[in-house]
């Protein structure tokens, strides 16, 4: 008896962080999280981002499409401003990447949660656990006409 207890013991233990887990998915407007400050300070104003398919002016040059997978701590914050936190994050990294090659754009940017695409104009999808939240991001890079 003593050993069933034991086993039993043990394996509550290796199932109790399963079951503790949490991987909240959430569609979230973009337009909320692009108007807020930290969005409006830390992203360059030179640099467009287009989502879906939202209307831009004409490409002149692509460079290609690339991802962008980042997580963030989500201890002590709702799942609402971690996942804008993330959100601005991902975006940070598209737009150091159109920096790096030469753009001034990313176009098509859909969300791409574990290589699932989903492409809105006007939602993003942000996962959140009780201590961390992701966002990714897939999107063309590129020159457009000014």
């Amino acid at each position: 008896m003593r050993y069933v207890t034991l086993f039993l013991a043990a394996a509550l233990c290796l199932i109790a962080p399963e079951a503790f887990s949490r991987n909240t998915k959430h569609m979230l407007p973009i337009q909320e999280a692009m108007q807020s400050a930290d969005f409006k300070e830390k992203l360059d104003p030179n640099i467009s981002f287009y989502f879906g398919n939202q209307k831009h002016p004409k490409v002149v040059q692509s460079f290609g499409s690339f991802s962008s997978n980042r997580k963030t701590n989500a201890f002590n914050k709702s799942d609402e401003e971690a996942c804008r936190w993330v959100l601005l994050s991902a975006l940070i990294s598209l737009q150091d990447r159109v920096k790096k090659e030469g753009g001034n754009a990313v176009i098509e940017i859909a969300s791409y949660y574990k290589k699932n695409t989903y492409s809105s104009n006007t939602e993003y999808e942000c996962h959140a656990g009780a201590l961390m939240a992701g966002v990714a991001l897939t999107g063309k890079v590129v020159r457009l006409e000014r």
